[in-house]
């Protein structure tokens, strides 16, 4: 039997168990507030007023043109085993992550950086090239050739312990909002090579998780890994040798894995838990309702840097190949027009969401003021269908040559009971309001991702979160080229209006240019119906746990968590 442990300062119930604790191969939410528990980037990002402020990094300078940055790192940074943290960790980290034998989910980010992209290109060949038969010595050139290769086509540089130089392929605006996210953190080189190896067979750098073991750990975030019970606890304990060691105000945080909602809640109500980082139990509506009439001030329902949406196939034929009524834009309008949003939050989600019409949240970004969108209008809903060709003939939509408009199937994923009904709630607004039938179809998470992906669809859900603070975060979404774009949305109008911006130094401009695209998508194209801006619902004692932000944002640093009134709790186990 485990021995009990003292209660930590505070406890956090994640929905899920951590996946990794590698800056450079994580994606999801809770790994990111657990990476910057154990890390820290160049930059932060502030928890009120979601800007960029200063972290390992004590100041910064840019070029006239945009593209050459020059980061002054503190003199002072170690790694929690004392060894002093340079600049060339973060070069070592930033090279991992371009590496196609990582893999990571966020290489993109890196491909910013001058000829990122041609060394990317030319280690995925050099490995395909690979022979089967190479052997190590094969194998150990062609990693002396990379590295020669990385050093004299990357524009990434650490002339001197304390200064990194990154020149960009381009401008990129959000730069330093980049520099903020874990995938870019620096990791300690002494470490992570004890771990790495080179592949015989393949000549890939094979990366052993092993270095990111309790015990093993090193980071330079505000707390260090004390141990790690995989599905049970996570514990994280002060490190002293964090650059602000001072201002951590809690010793201890453990996060426990609570994969149903019920118990996560009954965890919290019992004490055993302070923050509860996501509630879904299905009556958190009526929870809600508590909350409105002052009969609960545990539960907090925080606007999030998030929008759900319906997805729109915009290609010119369906999966089956018949002709999609939806590759015309006024039958988007249309259908976007004939939904009553507020309605649908008001029965459906009742978590009081926002509701949407454009798809950048409104006073997400500061300094950015998008469109206004397409209102809830039956009438013009009509009116833009028919416009559009299609009309209504004895009680049938059909066009003009008498034939009728397809039956709208609505796809969504098996796993959600709030899709499910916004989907039948849709559905069942359309046919009132334009006189189409419409049906709805589950898919199970994994077939419902494929079918996106192969066009399988006419109207699908959907939704984002941004990843960084700044509007292409959302807008590259309908890039005709990008990967997420499983609408195949394309307008070139609308792909050189955001080149146009991604090369205008001032930033006055850029967001007007950026604002014209938004606009250009949510009152004329409509690729996705935007429905409401999510929340994200959080459970905890605002006179007890201090330091969570609530901007939209929600960049979540445990390393500013404080208890007020702390008392002695029961241990854990």
């Amino acid at each position: 039997m485990d021995r009990a442990a003292p209660r930590a300062d505070i406890v956090i119930a994640n929905s899920a168990e951590t996946f990794t604790l590698d800056p450079q191969r994580l994606s999801y939410q809770h790994d990111v507030r657990t990476s910057r528990a154990l890390f820290e980037g160049l930059t932060a990002v502030d928890g009120t007023t979601g800007q960029v402020i200063p972290a390992a990094a004590t100041k910064w300078s840019v070029s006239d043109d945009g593209c050459t940055w020059t980061f002054d790192l503190r003199s002072d940074l170690r790694w929690s085993d004392g060894v002093p943290l340079t600049s060339h960790d973060f070069v070592y980290a930033w090279r991992r992550a371009l590496l196609p034998d990582l893999a990571a989910d966020y290489a993109g980010f890196f491909l910013n950086i001058r000829g990122a992209r041609e060394f990317f290109a030319w280690r995925s060949k050099a490995l395909g090239e690979f022979p089967k038969t190479g052997g190590q010595n094969l194998a150990t050139a062609l990693w002396n050739e990379t590295e020669q290769k990385f050093a004299s086509t990357v524009g990434l540089s650490a002339p001197n312990d304390h200064t990194l130089v990154v020149v960009l392929a381009r401008p990129v605006a959000y730069w330093l909002d980049l520099c903020a996210f874990p995938a870019m953190f620096p990791v300690p080189q002494h470490l992570v090579e004890q771990f790495t190896s080179i592949s015989a067979q393949t000549g890939m750098v094979q990366q052993n998780s092993g270095w990111t073991k309790a015990g093993v750990l090193v980071g330079n975030g505000p707390y260090t890994l004390a141990a790690w019970r995989p599905k049970r606890l996570m514990r994280f304990e002060r490190n002293t040798l964090y650059r602000d060691a001072e201002h951590i105000a809690a010793n201890a945080i453990e996060t426990l894995p609570i994969e149903d909602p019920n118990t996560a809640v009954l965890a919290f109500e019992n004490g055993a838990v302070d923050w509860l980082t996501d509630t879904l139990v299905e009556y958190r509506g009526d929870m809600f309702e508590q909350t409105k009439h002052g009969q609960r001030s545990n539960l907090h329902v925080l606007d999030a840097f998030g929008t759900d949406f319906f997805s729109l196939n915009c290609r010119p034929t369906l999966a089956d190949g018949r002709t999609n009524p939806f590759a015309h834009a006024g039958v988007r309008r249309a259908f976007a027009m004939a939904v009553d949003k507020q309605t649908m939050i008001d029965r459906i989600t009742r978590l009081g969401e926002s509701v949407a019409t454009t798809l950048i949240p409104p006073g997400s970004i500061a300094g950015y003021h998008g469109p206004n969108g397409l209102p809830f209008d039956p009438t013009r809903a009509k009116q833009e269908l028919e416009q559009a060709g299609w009309h209504l003939v004895n009680g049938v939509v059909q066009n003009e040559q008498g034939e009728a408009f397809p039956t709208v199937e609505v796809l969504y994923a098996a796993n959600s009971p709030r899709y499910r009904d916004m989907s039948s709630a849709m559905a069942d607004m359309w046919q009132r309001t334009l006189g189409v039938q419409c049906t709805t179809r589950s898919r199970d998470p994994s077939g419902y991702k494929d079918s996106l992906k192969r066009g399988d669809f006419m109207i699908a859900r959907g939704g984002w979160y941004g990843d960084y603070g700044d509007p292409t975060t959302w807008l590259d979404l309908a890039r005709s080229d990008d990967g997420n774009n499983d609408r195949k949305y394309a307008n070139p109008k609308y792909d050189a209006l955001l080149d146009q911006a991604a090369a205008e130094l001032d930033p006055t401009k850029r967001f007007a240019m950026l604002a014209e695209a938004e606009r250009m998508l949510m009152d004329q194209d409509i690729p996705v119906i935007p429905i409401c801006h999510y929340v994200t619902v959080y459970m905890y004692e605002p006179d007890r746990l201090t330091g969570i932000s609530r901007h939209p944002r929600l960049e979540q640093y445990l390393g500013r968590l404080g208890i007020v009134n702390a008392a002695s709790a029961p241990s854990v186990r």
